[in-house]
């Protein structure tokens, strides 16, 4: 298939590239398999194609308030090697844990209820009063009132601090969860997730995917032959793998440097 959509016709697609069915490629499936892997890992921590930022939302259950009102704590003792002198470290396991596909959370919607206003509200009597008109009125104070509004809200409300890390798939949010959040009510997160190739086929024909696995593979083809190298064959053929795995390594380092050069999101962007 000249468009791969699945695993297979990726596979494939490289297997034709390296010379299948004119050359015999000697590369076990399973092999082809871990490599097919290991690019798409590659392909999802640095290609901008392999991400897509969205948000996520979910319900805070009265198991959460629970568990999260009285977490329970992880402990780690340090022995000091000179003195033999030890102590105790605890931890709060206040977390939430997220779906795997996540790779950072960089915010939480903020807590605090700005959708709606009673007549009670400053920005409610700054409309009333002093924003009757469009066309007579200049917006420019509405705008200075809300934005001295928005930095008082920063800095006596604040934003919740959040840690997260892909490989533990824990949301730390740092904050009271007695009465900050309430049962039933939704915690929405702003994040970047990777794409799932079985959904979003259009992954496997990538171009820069397409070619990296193609290295992948050849380099994984020449360290099979190099175990037989100088090895004459019928025909008067000698191996050579350690030239094909050689020719594969500069491929894969000129796709890598492409890929952080060309097609990797700001590292700044990616921090959760």
């Amino acid at each position: 298939m000249a468009n791969p959509n699945t695993r297979e016709t990726l596979k494939q697609y490289a297997l034709r590239r390296l010379g299948k069915p004119v050359i015999e490629i000697n590369v076990d499936n399973d092999q082809l398999e871990d490599r097919l892997d290991e690019a798409l890992q590659f392909y999802a921590q640095f290609h901008y194609e392999g991400i897509r930022r969205t948000y996520l939302k979910y319900k805070l259950t009265a198991a959460d308030k629970l568990r999260l009102k009285n977490p329970t704590q992880s402990s780690e003792v340090a022995t000091d090697i000179a003195s033999g002198n030890t102590t105790t470290w605890y931890e709060q396991n206040n977390y939430l844990s997220v779906p795997d596909t996540v790779l950072a959370v960089t915010n939480i919607f903020s807590f605090s209820d700005k959708a709606n206003m009673n007549m009670f509200d400053v920005r409610y009597q700054l409309r009333l009063n002093d924003l009757y008109d469009f066309a007579s009125t200049s917006v420019i104070n509405y705008d200075m009132v809300l934005r001295h509004l928005d930095f008082l809200d920063q800095i006596l409300v604040g934003k919740k601090p959040i840690r997260f890390q892909q490989h533990d798939n824990r949301l730390y949010i740092d904050m009271d969860w007695t009465n900050d959040l309430t049962e039933d009510e939704f915690l929405i997160i702003d994040c970047y997730r990777k794409l799932d190739p079985a959904t979003y086929t259009d992954v496997f024909n990538d171009i820069w995917l397409k070619r990296y696995t193609t290295a992948l593979i050849k380099k994984q083809w020449g360290q099979n032959l190099s175990k037989f190298d100088g090895v004459t064959m019928i025909g008067n053929v000698t191996l050579n793998g350690t030239k094909i795995m050689q020719e594969a390594e500069a491929d894969i380092e000129k796709l890598e440097k492409e890929i952080r050069d060309t097609y990797e999101t700001a590292p700044a962007i990616m921090v959760g």
